[in-house]
């Protein structure tokens, strides 16, 4: 066990990424058995190898805010005082609020050594929005395509779509803000039918339409009661209609 233990630790210390308690445990540790030497050089190797094979990342500052924002969320080890019992008497379980701490930061090292952009950190720091993924795919496939249209009053919308992925998006700025009694609702218009698919509101950017898209579809957007229109079926005009 204890072996297991001065691996995790040895790994923090070549990552920086202990904390003051971890390392005196580490060194405490090293000092009983000298022979483990081999695997802190193991570790310190390992560290050196992913550093010297990364290029630099620069993360978004939104990026920078969000790891922030998950560090102060890990509770912190109480401050050690001239009174308090020595590393190897510390009780398990601050020990153990350490270790949250150098996992952490040591998956952060790892995770930017691998040369992950800021981007792709940000997804991993920041909970996914379905609409925003599918929207990634399409763009992502070989077959992505989209169509946008201008409203009169200054409104416009896009439609992304891709046949592969069976997914379609609406992506809109400047959209009217409703009455609470009302929503925008989408559908796709197929072979002269409407089918619902969703609804958003003015704040919403990004909306996933529901349901498969099928090649020829007709993206239409209709003012309806707020979740949707109760018959299943268009009650206005559509604001708009964009033919895939």
């Amino acid at each position: 066990m204890e072996e297991e233990e001065f691996r995790d630790l040895a790994a923090g210390h070549a990552l920086n990424a202990l904390s003051t308690e971890d390392e005196l445990r580490f060194q405490q540790l090293l000092a009983t058995h000298p022979a483990w030497s081999t695997i802190v050089a193991t570790e310190l190797d390992t560290a050196a190898a992913l550093a010297d094979g990364a290029g630099e990342v620069v993360p978004r500052p939104q990026v920078r805010d969000a790891l922030l924002a998950k560090i102060t969320s890990v509770p912190q080890d109480a401050r050690v005082d001239d009174a308090a019992p020595p590393p190897e008497a510390a009780p398990a379980h601050r020990r153990s609020r350490s270790r949250t701490w150098f996992a952490l930061a040591a998956s952060l090292a790892f995770i930017l050594a691998l040369g992950i952009g800021g981007l792709a950190l940000g997804r991993l720091l920041t909970p996914e929005d379905g609409a925003q993924v599918a929207l990634e795919q399409i763009q992502d496939a070989p077959d992505a395509q989209s169509a946008s249209v201008v409203l009169d009053d200054g409104a416009s919308a896009t439609a992304h779509w891709s046949a592969s992925t069976g997914r379609a998006v609406l992506v809109t700025d400047g959209m009217p803000t409703l009455k609470d009694d009302k929503t925008f609702e989408m559908w796709f218009i197929r072979d002269g039918a409407p089918l619902p698919a969703g609804t958003f509101s003015a704040d919403d950017a990004v909306s996933e339409l529901a349901g498969t898209f099928q090649p020829g579809d007709v993206i239409a957007v209709t003012v309806e009661a707020a979740g949707g229109s109760p018959s299943g079926l268009p009650t206005t005009d559509a604001m708009f209609a964009i033919t895939t």
